[in-house]
């Protein structure tokens, strides 16, 4: 079993759609006429997709992890639902799907690090304003790294589970550029490589902002978790709505 198929083995349990993060997505759809149409970038393995999708909204999910791109497909259980999968990158989407269509844009669980170019990070923000209907706005659920990277490595907060805990650590390479390896460490004790120093760009607070700004977005604000606590300096994670 390769790597990235453990990690679609452990990624529900170690990135759940908890309570919290459902209710937000639920306030979300009462800003906007049904059915609310959904496009999701690196979905993972489809849960909070294929919720959404049973309340008779439009949703599309993007995934450039096939192990993962499958477990979502197969999720999808009733042809009566609104929701397709796509094996596609950030860098595509723009050519692929349709301008001015969506009301929410997310990017959740961290994957927008993974856009690990600073002027493809600006692509995205200007590629997400085309695609969105007036007034919809992105959703972005991240770290704080202005707590990491300041140093030349640094651990991240875990993940854990019942069976397993997400181990990420974050290095600055000579060169400025940012390098993050990650491993699943299972209940025995066993550790699992799923990334190793693979290339990202942990963007920051006033970074979005900048980003944000520049492709014509107005508003932005800023939350602790997805229950709108506000953001504290020393916050582990930030949940981002920008409109």
């Amino acid at each position: 079993m390769d790597a990235f198929s453990n990690f679609a083995e452990y990624y529900d349990e170690l990135y759940p759609v908890t309570n919290a993060q459902f209710d937000f997505y639920l306030r979300l759809m009462n800003e906007y006429k049904s059915p609310v149409r959904f496009l999701n970038v690196g979905c993972g393995t489809g849960v909070l997709e294929n919720r959404l999708a049973k309340l008779e909204t439009d949703v599309t999910g993007l995934e450039t992890i096939k192990e993962l791109l499958d477990s979502a497909a197969l999720r999808r259980r009733s042809q009566l639902m609104c929701v397709r999968f796509f094996q596609m990158s950030t860098v595509e989407m723009s050519h692929y799907l349709g301008k001015n269509f969506y009301n929410v844009i997310s990017c959740l669980n961290d994957r927008i690090i993974f856009i690990h170019d600073r002027t493809l990070l600006r692509k995205f923000f200007f590629d997400c304003k085309q695609l969105l209907a007036q007034n919809g706005c992105i959703i972005l659920n991240l770290a704080n790294y202005e707590l990491f990277k300041t140093s030349k490595k640094s651990t991240l907060p875990e993940l854990k589970s019942i069976r397993s805990t997400l181990i990420s650590k974050l290095e600055k390479s000579d060169d400025d550029k940012y390098l993050l390896s990650r491993s699943i460490q299972t209940g025995n004790g066993k550790i699992i490589p799923i990334y190793t120093n693979a290339h990202v760009y942990p963007i920051t607070k006033t970074e979005i902002c900048d980003f944000a700004k520049e492709a014509g977005f107005s508003t932005i604000n800023f939350f602790a978790d997805f229950n709108n606590s506000p953001l504290a300096e020393n916050s582990n994670s930030m949940v981002v709505k920008i409109q």
